[in-house]
C-alpha cells in the first residue's frame, strides 16, 4: 500500500485522507519497531543483507527483546 500523494492544485478526497491516515498508523508501528531493535541490538545497526535474509534474526532479536521486558504479545 502507498500513501496518496496531493494532485497538484487540488485536495485529497476524505477517503484518501483516511487511507493516509491508516497507512501512516501502520507505518509508523514498523519504524518503532525497528528503531527498538537498533537502538537495544547494536549489531543490528549497521546490517547491510538482503531483507528476506535478515528476517531469522530480527526475529529472535525481538523474541529475546520480549522475554527482556516480560511481553507476551
Amino acid at each position: 500500500m502507498v500513501a496518496f500523494k496531493k494532485p497538484k492544485g487540488g485536495e485529497l478526497t476524505e477517503e484518501q485522507k483516511a487511507s493516509n491516515k491508516a497507512h501512516n498508523g501502520k507505518r509508523a508501528v514498523g519504524e518503532r519497531a525497528n528503531t527498538l531493535l537498533k537502538v537495544t541490538f547494536k549489531a543490528l545497526r549497521r546490517v547491510r543483507m538482503c531483507p528476506w535474509k535478515i528476517g531469522r534474526i530480527v526475529a529472535a532479536a525481538l523474541v529475546l527483546l520480549h522475554v527482556e521486558h516480560d511481553r507476551t504479545t
